[in-house]
């Protein structure tokens, strides 16, 4: 089975784009020392596979058992290839190549090495609209907007101005995909409520 570790972001959605067809794509919940916007927002990031026709498989990880949950699941679904958005934290893709080889699935990260600016701009011209649902601070002036070709240079900036990737590699900010080109339809939403923690702000949607 291909899966694809998503969250409903821009990154794994675009990987998707990349690779083709995927089977299934499986979130991770883990607790994080503050809320995930994905999780937050969980229904919709649900909506937005079924939208893009990619089933979505939720799976949460107890606390300290993360790793061998996550090989726990991944073996009994038959994966043989795993697809990731991974770019450029080198611990990530290290984390992804141990997992991958005791599933003994093949690891597939189609974006690894990209140039952080150039990819979201390679992101938004292959057709998709997100809408930022998370930042750290400096860049509140971006939580529930949409990012699209219209404005992308507008954020990019905006985020190297705030010392932020404008990839937001390192979590400066999250993204719902709302469109794509393999979306049956758009993603409607809601703005409920702004929510902050400490530095960090998250919008909840319906």
């Amino acid at each position: 089975m291909r899966i694809l570790l998503s969250s409903g972001g821009k990154d794994s959605f675009y990987a998707s784009l990349l690779v083709g067809n995927v089977d299934l794509a499986v979130m991770f919940s883990y607790e994080f020392p503050r809320p995930s916007p994905h999780l937050i927002n969980i229904g919709k990031s649900i909506e937005t596979h079924l939208k893009a026709g990619i089933p979505v498989l939720i799976k949460y990880l107890r606390r300290g058992f993360e790793r061998a949950e996550t090989i726990e699941i991944l073996r009994k679904l038959e994966t043989s290839e795993i697809i990731a958005g991974d770019v450029y934290v080198e611990d990530h893709l290290k984390y992804m190549e141990g997992i991958a080889k005791e599933t003994g699935a093949t690891l597939i990260e189609p974006l690894w090495g990209e140039n952080p600016e150039e990819l979201l701009y390679k992101e938004i011209e292959r057709g998709l609209e997100v809408l930022v649902i998370g930042c750290r601070s400096g860049l509140e002036k971006w939580l529930g907007v949409e990012v699209n070709r219209h404005n992308v240079i507008d954020f990019a900036e905006s985020c190297k101005a705030h010392g932020a990737d404008p990839l937001g590699e390192e979590g400066e900010y999250h993204t719902l995909v709302i469109n794509s080109p393999i979306h049956r339809e758009r993603v409607l939403y809601q703005k409920v409520s702004i929510e902050i923690y400490k530095d960090y702000y998250i919008m909840r949607i319906l």
